[in-house]
C-alpha cells in the first residue's frame, strides 16, 4: 500500500489533466446542471482557499480555520469541486470516474500524508482523536487554535497559489458554457 500511495501522489496531477479532457468530452451540461454544479463548486473553492491560508507546510500542524473541523479540508474542498463539476457535466460516467479516482488516488495519499504528520508532529495523534479525517465536525474541535497565529493569512494563500483552483474552475465553467451553446447535439 505504501508503494501505491507514492505512485498515486506522483500521478494525481497528470491524471487530473487527463480526466479534465475526458470530462469535457463526456460532459452534457445544461443551464440547470451548471447552476447546480456551481452551487457545489463554490463552497469547495472557499474551503480550499481558507485551508490554504491556514497551513504552514512542514512547519506547524494546522489546527485552526477549516482544520478545526476536518483534518483534510483541502481534499474535502477538492471533493466538493469534483462533485460540483460532475453535477455540471450531467453525466453519470463523470460521477462514477470521480468516485473511483478519489478512492484509488486520494485515500492512499491521505493515509500516507497522515503517517508523515504522525512522525513529524507528536501532537498529531491527539489532534486526530478530536478531528475527523474527511467529513467535518459541526463545531470547532476542542482546543483548536483561535489565537492570531491561527487566523487566515493571505500571504499563505498566495504562496500556495490556491488561486489556481479558482482560475481553473472558472475556466472549466466557461468551457462548459461554450460547449453547451456552440456544440449542442
Amino acid at each position: 500500500m505504501a508503494e501505491w500511495s507514492q505512485i498515486a501522489r506522483r500521478i494525481r496531477v497528470p491524471l487530473g489533466f487527463l480526466f479534465a479532457v475526458l470530462y469535457f468530452w463526456l460532459a452534457r451540461p445544461t443551464w440547470r446542471s451548471m447552476a447546480l454544479g456551481a452551487i457545489v463548486v463554490a463552497p469547495g473553492l472557499l474551503i480550499r482557499a481558507l485551508a490554504s491560508g491556514h497551513v504552514r507546510k512542514n512547519e506547524a500542524l494546522a489546527t485552526s480555520g477549516p482544520y478545526a473541523y476536518t483534518r483534510n479540508p483541502l481534499y474535502l474542498g477538492s471533493l466538493l469541486i469534483g462533485l460540483g463539476f460532475a453535477a455540471a457535466a450531467c453525466s453519470w460516467w463523470v460521477g462514477l470516474a470521480l468516485v473511483v479516482i478519489f478512492f484509488a488516488i486520494y485515500v492512499p495519499v491521505i493515509r500516507d500524508e497522515e503517517a508523515f504528520l504522525r512522525r513529524k508532529f507528536p501532537e498529531f495523534d491527539e489532534y486526530a482523536r478530536r478531528v475527523p479525517r474527511m467529513l467535518p465536525r459541526l463545531t470547532r474541535a476542542p482546543g483548536a487554535s483561535s489565537e492570531a497565529s491561527g487566523r487566515f493569512a493571505l500571504d499563505l494563500y498566495l504562496k500556495h497559489r490556491e488561486y489556481h483552483a479558482l482560475l481553473g474552475a472558472l475556466g472549466m465553467m466557461v468551457a462548459l458554457v461554450i460547449k453547451m451553446t456552440l456544440f449542442r447535439n
